[in-house]
C-alpha cells in the first residue's frame, strides 16, 4: 500500500498529485519492490531487510540515496501474550524525496514533532525521534503492567502470573538490544552528517536524538534488571506458598489420624476395656478430642 505526502504550510499532508516529497510503502506489493528497485535504484537485499524483523539496523550510502535501517516496536495487540517485538523501518533519503518502507500500517506522523516540519530531511529525523517516544511509551506500560502482576502474584500459585512475567523480561531484553543497535547507527549518522547533508539544525536534532535513546536503553536495562530479580523472588514466594499449604494439609491430616488411631483400636474384634460400659462410645469419643486438644496445644508452643 502507498501513501504520498508533501510538505505544506510546514506540515505533512496526504496528497495525490505530483508534488509528492514523502512516500510510504506499507507491506509492498511484489509489483511495488520491483517498482521501487528498478525506478529508484533501491537495492534488492536492502529493500527486503526493511521488511525483515531481525534484520539489524545500519547506515550506508548509495550513490543517489542514503538509507537508514533501524528498529522500531510493533504495535502491541492482546493476542501477543505481554511479548512487545519490535519491527524493522527502512528510510531512503534522496536528494528530493524520502521513501519509507515499513511491514506493518502505523500511523507515523503524529505528535506534536510534525505540527511543524520544514524539509524531507526534519521528516526524517523526527521519525527517528518518534520511534524513540515509543519505546518510551512501551515501557511504561510494561512497568504498570509488572506492577499489576506483582499484587496478583504474590497471593497465588498460578503459574500464569509468573509466566506473564517471564514474557515482560524477555521483550525487555529485546528492546534492550534494539535501542542500543539503534544507538550505533544514530551515533554513526551524527559521525557522517555531513556527508548526509545534514545542517547545523539537524546536527543538533541529532545530538538530541542520541541523548534521548541513550536515556531510553538507561530505562530499558533497569526495568530488564528489576524484572528479572523480581521474577526469581516471586519463584521464590510461589514455592513457600506450595509449603505453607503442604503445611496446612499435613496438620489437617495429623488432626485425623490421631482419633482415627483411637476409634481403630477399638474397632478390633478382641475383648476390649469398657467393651461392656453403657458411655464407652462417649468416653471415646471424649478421650479423642482430648488428644486432638493436646496436639494442638504442643504445634502452639511450637508456633507450628
Amino acid at each position: 500500500m502507498l501513501k504520498e505526502y508533501q510538505i505544506k504550510d510546514n506540515k505533512l499532508v496526504e496528497t495525490d498529485d505530483k508534488q509528492v516529497q514523502v512516500y510510504v510503502y506499507t507491506n509492498p506489493t511484489p509489483q511495488e519492490q520491483r517498482y521501487l528497485i528498478d525506478t529508484y535504484q533501491i537495492d534488492e537485499h536492502t529493500l527486503a531487510s526493511a521488511l525483515d524483523p531481525d534484520e539489524q539496523p545500519r547506515l550506508e550510502f548509495e550513490p543517489e540515496h542514503t538509507v537508514l535501517i533501524y528498529k522500531r516496536p510493533k504495535n502491541y495487540s492482546g493476542k501477543d501474550q505481554l511479548e512487545f517485538k519490535v519491527a524493522s523501518v527502512g528510510m531512503f533519503l534522496f536528494q528530493d524525496k524520502l521513501i519509507i518502507v515499513l511491514a506493518e500500517d502505523i500511523p507515523l506522523f503524529v505528535g506534536k514533532r510534525f505540527q511543524n516540519v520544514s524539509s524531507i530531511k526534519d521528516v526524517f529525523l523526527k521519525l527517528i525521534y518518534n520511534s524513540i517516544s515509543h519505546y518510551v511509551e512501551h515501557l511504561r506500560i510494561i512497568h504498570m503492567i509488572s506492577e499489576e502482576i506483582e499484587d496478583k502474584i504474590t497471593d497465588s500459585m498460578d503459574n500464569r502470573y509468573l509466566l506473564n512475567l517471564f514474557s515482560l523480561v524477555k521483550s525487555l531484553v529485546y528492546y534492550a538490544e534494539a535501542i542500543t543497535s539503534n544507538g550505533f547507527v544514530f551515533e554513526k549518522t551524527r559521525t557522517l552528517a555531513g556527508r548526509i547533508g545534514f545542517d547545523e539544525k539537524d546536527i543538533e536534532m541529532l545530538d538530541d536524538i542520541i541523548v534521548e535513546n541513550r536515556q531510553c536503553k538507561t530505562q530499558a536495562d533497569i526495568y530488564s534488571n528489576i524484572l528479572a530479580q523480581l521474577l526469581d523472588a516471586r519463584a521464590s514466594i510461589v514455592n513457600n506458598n506450595l509449603n505453607q499449604l503442604m503445611k496446612k494439609l499435613n496438620v489437617v491430616t495429623i488432626w485425623m489420624m490421631v482419633p482415627t488411631l483411637v476409634v481403630s483400636a477399638y474397632g478390633m474384634n478382641v475383648a476390649l476395656p469398657m467393651a461392656k460400659h453403657p458411655q464407652a462410645f462417649w468416653m471415646l469419643m471424649g478421650v479423642c478430642l482430648m488428644l486432638v486438644w493436646l496436639v494442638m496445644l504442643y504445634w502452639r508452643r511450637k508456633n507450628w
